[in-house]
């Protein structure tokens, strides 16, 4: 099996080196492509207004001057094009993807990609509440038993398999659960004015740390209780009943 090996956090994160011990755990065919800086937020951002440039980080290993989406098409139609990748693995991400952050998060973007190209496809982060203190060792005790779960199950060709991993030491977790795609009752992200040495007004995107009271089966509260968060997502944005209602009107 061939696997291409992304993120968002770019080719030297941490959250990339256990990745790559994952992949290595289910092939000797491991390639890695992904962004050379961090593209957190950027979601399914497509360079079009400059040239992208490859930079080579070793034997099966390159970096892409673009986005997660840029890396996974570049690889999948120029580095590899030769030979295809059986499977697209984005992340280890350092920080959670559920809930709203899906439509944000360059990490689910590079799966998405690969699911797209019609690559079976599978996004991986790591929750945490502190971004200097990440259990990374969760996710690489975890994920190898879980992938091979999954590829030997399969999934349609439209989705891409979400996992979030608990903030918690390995032994620690609960159980694995397969979730629904949850929402926040509460607003995290916020903006801050700050004043530039030279007098310049400038501000700060961020979110603040502030949990939700997430319904059980939703992604936010398996990895709130300690569980390992695996949701099926696709691209079907059509809000079904909004059809029917304004179908009546039209």
């Amino acid at each position: 099996m061939r696997i291409l090996c992304s993120n968002d956090d770019g080719i030297h994160a941490p959250g990339m080196e256990v990745l790559e011990r994952i992949a290595h755990s289910l092939s000797d065919d491991v390639w890695t492509i992904a962004p050379v800086l961090e593209q957190s937020g950027v979601a399914r951002a497509i360079t079009l207004h400059q040239p992208i440039r490859i930079q080579s980080f070793g034997e099966k290993r390159f970096g892409i001057q673009g986005t997660p989406t840029d890396s996974v098409m570049l690889g999948v139609t120029q580095l590899m094009k030769d030979n295809p990748p059986d499977l697209v693995l984005s992340g280890v991400n350092n920080g959670q993807n559920v809930a709203e952050d899906l439509t944000y998060s360059g990490t689910v973007a590079a799966a998405l990609q690969g699911m797209m190209l019609e690559i079976p496809s599978i996004a991986l982060s790591q929750s945490r509440f502190d971004r200097s203190q990440v259990q990374w060792a969760t996710a690489e005790a975890h994920a190898p038993d879980i992938l091979k779960k999954l590829l030997k199950a399969g999934w349609p060709k439209d989705v891409v398999m979400n996992i979030n991993f608990p903030d918690c030491e390995p032994h620690e977790v609960k159980a694995t659960e397969i979730t629904a795609h949850g929402h926040r009752d509460v607003i995290s992200m916020y903006t801050e004015e700050r004043i530039d040495l030279r007098g310049q007004r400038y501000h700060w995107v961020g979110f603040r740390g502030r949990l939700s009271n997430p319904p059980e089966g939703t992604d936010l509260r398996a990895i709130y209780d300690g569980r390992i968060s695996i949701t099926p997502v696709h691209l079907a944005l059509t809000h079904g009943a909004t059809v029917e209602k304004l179908r009546d009107i039209f």
